[in-house]
C-alpha cells in the first residue's frame, strides 16, 4: 500500500512539473484585423488619458491656487473665469490644461 501511494505521488508530480507545447497556427487576416483594431482602440485610450490628465491638472492646479492665492472677487477674466492674484501681484486665471494663463488688470471685466 505504501509502495503504491508512493509511485502514485511520484507519478503525479512528474505529471504536474512537465512542459507540454501546443501547436499553435497563425492565422495573417485575423492578426492584421485585430492590429488596426487594436490601433484604433490605443488612440482612443490615448485620448481619453488625455482628457482625464488636462481635468486632473486642472483642478489640482485650481485647488492649489485657492488655498495659496487670493481670489479677485469683483472682477472675471475674459470669457468669465475666476481670477486669483499671486503672491507678485499679478493676475491670472487656470485654463482647462491646469496651466496659469496671466492677464493685465485692463483685460479684467466686471463680475456680472
Amino acid at each position: 500500500m505504501k509502495k503504491l501511494f508512493s509511485t502514485a505521488m511520484f507519478a503525479a508530480a512528474m505529471f504536474a512539473s512537465a512542459n507540454t507545447f501546443a501547436q499553435s497556427h497563425k492565422d495573417t487576416t485575423v492578426a492584421q484585423k485585430v492590429g488596426t483594431t487594436a490601433k484604433k482602440g490605443w488612440a482612443a485610450t490615448k485620448k481619453t488619458a488625455s482628457k482625464v490628465g488636462n481635468k486632473t491638472a486642472e483642478i489640482a492646479s485650481k485647488g492649489a491656487s485657492a488655498v495659496a492665492d487670493k481670489k479677485y472677487d469683483s472682477k472675471v477674466g475674459p470669457q468669465g473665469q475666476t481670477i486669483y492674484i499671486d503672491k507678485n501681484s499679478y493676475y491670472y486665471y487656470v485654463d482647462g490644461k491646469g496651466r496659469h494663463i496671466y492677464v493685465k488688470e485692463s483685460a479684467l471685466v466686471a463680475k456680472p
